[in-house]
Order: C-alpha cells, then structure tokens, then sequence
C-alpha cells in the first residue's frame, strides 16, 4: 500500500471512472469498492462512496463526493509512452467520448482529468546535447496537440518532414 495516493474527486462517476483507468495500463486494477453505509452527501446507502484502485503500479482513490469540481491543469497525470503506438493508443482513449485534445501532448478525459501523454524520447530531445536540435525539437512540440515522435526527432536532427 502507498503512503500517499491521489484522491480523484467524482459526481457519481467514481466507479465507471476507475474502470476505465485501469483498462488502459497494465499492472493496472479496482482493488476495493466501499459503499456508502447511510445516505449522506455524497449519496444514498448502498452506493458506491469510494473506489481504491492500482494504475500502473500508483495507488489512487476516486471519491463519489456528492457534488461537482472541475479539476484543473494544475494537477495532471503524465504517462511515459514507449513509442508512437502507445501514444496513439492512449491519446485516442483518454481523448474519445468528450474528451479533448489539448496541445503539446496533453489531453484532458471525458471526466475532465489532465493527461501529459508523453513519449520516452522527449526528454532526450528537448535536453539533447545539441542545442539548436532541442530548440528545433521544441518548436516542432510547440506546434504539436498529440505528439508525433518521427516529427520531432526530425526536428532535432534538422531534417524536414517527408
């Protein structure tokens, strides 16, 4: 169990919410579902209050508080993405059924979660020992919402796209 887990803040959704984290990474899963004993503010006796789950390996908690609150850009998740593929997979997830697309590589869900959907690569290429291919890098981002690896390694290296 982790000392410190984010807390996920719901209307209702807490559940459908979780259930849809954990089905996009592994080592992902709902570990308990707490119901509410009496009704409450946070709803009726018997519906679901609080949902701990496992997301990549990160404890975290998604509350049925009983009312509405936006979450901000001032809290987000980044994911580190491995390549264009897992990306793809995941921008295309975490953006679908009212989610949006946001630039340099953050999207925000259907619940309204901030997501940096980040490949590995990046931090290579924005702090490269090549400083006029990370300024290019950065740019080329810049002018991103989803980030595209093969642009942005072309980018760096001063070739222009094909």
């Amino acid at each position: 169990m982790s000392k410190i887990a984010p807390c996920l803040w719901f209307n209702g959704e807490a559940e459908e919410a979780a259930n849809f984290y954990v089905s996009l990474l592994p080592d992902s899963r709902i570990n308990k579902i707490q119901r509410n004993p009496v009704d409450g503010p946070a709803g009726q006796a018997g519906k679901v209050l609080v949902v701990s789950f496992t997301l990549a390996g990160q404890e975290y908690m998604a509350l049925n508080g009983g009312s509405r609150f936006e979450f901000t850009h001032a809290i987000s998740f980044k994911i580190d993405c491995a390549d264009q593929a897992e990306v793809d997979r995941l921008w295309d997830a975490l953006s679908s059924e009212g989610g949006s697309s946001l630039q340099c590589g953050w999207v925000r869900d259907r619940y309204g979660v901030s997501w940096q959907i980040v490949p590995s690569v990046l931090p290579q290429l924005l702090g490269g020992s090549d400083e006029s291919g990370a300024k290019r890098a950065m740019q080329a981002m810049l002018g991103m919402n989803k980030l595209d690896i093969a642009e942005l390694r072309r980018a760096y290296e001063g070739r222009s796209a094909a």
